[in-house]
């Protein structure tokens, strides 16, 4: 199945999608058909902060429409916070979406994980990532979604990480876990950026390999998207 995605939000997180998916598929043996679109991160940010659900929708609409164009099959966003909008998109989407957010609650379950700690943008924390969650408690650092929002939201826009930046994050990390988090979710395609290669004292779960692994899995034919959308 051809696969497109719509990327550059923001340029990391469209790399290591692409990097894991490329990993993904020569696990499984497959060849992967794949086209990326790109999307502007600005524009994200600002329809994102002000909730302009609508707004965004269109724009995805339109980056989806090329995919299809393309010969893409179906359709996914590589961004966590870039979900806040995910319903408004499906009803204008002419490919099935293939949600990043969907599969995590089932994931977290069969892992047996009863509270997990999350990091990524404002709303991904605010909403304890969309309210999706329902057999998983999901906690995050209520004193500081906004100064952690923000840090991620540059870290996201420069696509790289400083030392300090860093360190910033897996101490919120690990403050998680203090306050019970069984796993620490990088609920932020662009966190990878902070802890890939990372060894913490706690568990991390990358939400993108969990969405990543669904792709690679329609990708290969193992996986049909039925119900997707």
């Amino acid at each position: 199945m051809h696969i497109g995605l719509i990327g550059g939000i923001g340029p990391a997180a469209t790399v290591v999608y692409y990097q894991r998916l490329c990993a993904a598929m020569a696990e499984r043996g497959a060849r992967l058909e794949l086209t990326i679109v790109q999307a502007d991160i600005h524009e994200l940010i600002a329809n994102n902060l002000a909730d302009r659900r609508v707004e965004q929708a269109g724009v995805y609409a339109r980056l989806i429409d090329r995919l299809t164009a393309a010969g893409a099959e179906v359709a996914a966003i590589t961004s966590l916070g870039g979900h806040f909008c995910f319903d408004e998109t499906v009803a204008r989407s002419s490919l099935p979406l293939v949600s990043a957010v969907a599969p995590l609650d089932a994931f977290f379950a069969a892992e047996g994980i009863g509270t997990v700690g999350l990091l990524g943008t404002r709303v991904v924390m605010r909403t304890k990532l969309y309210g999706q969650l329902r057999r998983t408690k999901a906690i995050a650092l209520e004193g500081e979604i906004e100064e952690l929002g923000q840090l991620y939201q540059e870290m996201a826009v420069a696509g790289v990480c400083d030392g300090a930046t860093q360190a910033r994050f897996l101490d919120a990390g690990q403050r998680l876990a203090d306050q019970g988090a069984e796993a620490v979710v990088l609920a932020g395609t662009d966190l990878n950026l902070a802890f890939d290669g990372e060894a913490t004292p706690y568990r991390v779960i990358d939400a993108l390999d969990v969405h990543v692994a669904v792709l690679a899995d329609l990708a290969s034919g193992r996986a049909s998207p039925d119900g997707l959308g």
